[in-house]
């Protein structure tokens, strides 16, 4: 039996039990409204965070009294701060090390959550550990005998160090979060994460945090969750209001003129480009650095270092249009992106709508752009059945993409000759270093093509 409730927010709350729970204060406006201590309030606001989401306002009431919890929301909702703030409250209350453990899909969103736990508990002085792949293994050892209050990582990664790191264990854990569940549930994830449950305490606060209650989702829950509170704001997959969605249908042979078109119209927007594949990731910022414009790439492919040294530069504006796969895509709260563009159109339609929930956050407003070719029709037509609407269509002057075909396409063959110079995969990471001195060098040493329309041409 479930019970359904309104909250405060807006949100709705399915309760696991027939017996009736109190309901949050109405109309909680302010994170103190809703039992978040001075401190917490006070880092709060230090981030910019003036009033609670409507996930935070329906999760924490709840969270703050010890129940396990389900939160169900669309990317950008603040499903962070949701699982976050009562957990460090919790830690003030009963400090020790070890207290809490965060599982995610990818390091990147570890190494933000990480972040954003550290800036909220900067007042007590939290620590964090950050156990993910592609990092120096003795690092993360060292941190872990700083003996940390929240340990964040990937699962693989994770049950790699609670078996080899020797002092290690998570046997007096008290949070267990689980984020992202749906993708934590994927196969490359299942076999470590069920290793885990089984070595941490049975008895603890679990909070799992999804986009959607799917199959897998629902699965977990029954494992590892005792009588939760499910906290929705989201029933099904959408985008955020502030968020302008438009697409071509374009040639599959014209597509980089297209893109180009787009960009041209855009100067200066912060920038992010979903491609399908690694390799299209280098080849595309290569093409677009000899037309001019500030662009560099993160794949899988990349080392850690190299991952995060393109992320910094992004987010501290050096360039302003990053290439990216689906690694990207998940969770990723970088500040000011204006405009997210789907070069190739994902095959998972979900998939979509984390692309596009990297812009327009936290009331914002964003622009999503997508380049539908004649062989990805299809898989659109699955993207707007799943968020239940029609994404408006533009069209583009064919004179002006035919004046851009030759530029591009010289642009393309020199960049697809470093490539081949490069040695493709044996060679790659070295390349990567050369392409990041290329892109630190002075101007006057390295001018790239630039690409400017001439007066007067159609």
């Amino acid at each position: 039996m479930t019970v359904d409730k309104e909250v405060a927010g807006g949100g709705k709350v399915q309760q696991a039990e027939p017996e009736p729970e109190p309901e949050p204060a109405a109309e909680a406006l302010t994170f103190a409204e809703l039992g978040i201590c001075p401190e917490l309030v006070e880092a709060c606001d230090a981030m910019g965070w003036k009033q609670p989401t409507k996930i935070q306002a329906g999760a924490m009431p709840y969270a703050l009294k010890g129940r396990d919890l389900i939160g169900l929301g669309q990317t950008g909702s603040g499903k962070t701060g949701a699982f976050a703030l009562p957990i460090i409250q919790a830690l003030i209350e009963h400090p020790q090390p070890f207290f809490a453990c965060v599982m995610l899909p990818t390091r990147e969103l570890a190494i933000q959550i990480a972040e954003q736990f550290e800036a909220l508990g900067s007042a007590i002085g939290l620590v964090c550990s950050v156990l993910v792949g592609g990092v120096d293994r003795m690092q993360q050892v060292l941190s872990i005998a700083k003996r940390p209050h929240i340990v964040v990582g990937t699962p693989g990664r994770l049950l790699d160090h609670l078996k080899d790191t020797k002092g290690f264990s998570l046997t007096k854990l008290k949070y267990l979060v689980l984020d992202e569940a749906d993708k934590l549930l994927n196969l490359e994830f299942k076999e470590s994460l069920d290793e885990i449950l089984n070595v941490i305490p049975k008895e603890r606060i679990t909070y799992l945090f999804s986009a959607t209650m799917t199959k897998k989702v629902s699965k977990l829950q029954r494992a590892c969750l005792r009588n939760p509170v499910k906290v929705e704001v989201s029933s099904k997959y959408s985008t955020v209001d502030t968020l302008k969605e438009e697409w071509y249908f374009v040639p599959a042979d014209y597509k980089d003129c297209y893109l180009v078109h787009v960009l041209n119209k855009l100067p200066g927007s912060m920038t992010m480009i979903f491609v399908r594949t690694c390799e299209t990731t280098r080849l595309l910022a290569l093409t677009l650095r000899n037309l001019g414009f500030k662009a560099l790439s993160i794949s899988g492919q990349m080392s850690q270092d190299k991952r995060l040294g393109a992320l910094n530069k992004f987010k501290a504006k050096e360039f302003n249009i990053l290439i990216c796969t689906d690694v990207a895509s998940r969770g990723l709260d970088i500040q000011g992106v204006d405009v997210v563009m789907n070069y190739d159109i994902p095959m998972n339609s979900k998939d979509y709508v984390h692309r596009v929930g990297r812009t327009a956050r936290a009331g914002q407003s964003g622009y999503a752009v997508s380049f539908v070719n004649q062989y990805e029709s299809l898989w659109f037509k699955m993207i707007e059945a799943l968020l239940g609407k029609e994404i408006l269509v533009r069209t583009a002057d064919a004179d002006e993409i035919l004046i851009l075909r030759e530029h591009i396409s010289d642009s393309k063959r020199i960049a697809l000759t470093k490539l081949k110079e490069d040695g493709g995969h044996k060679k790659r990471r070295k390349a990567e270093d050369e392409d990041e001195e290329e892109e630190e060098a002075p101007r006057g040493r390295r001018k790239p093509r630039s690409f400017k329309k001439s007066k007067g041409r159609r």
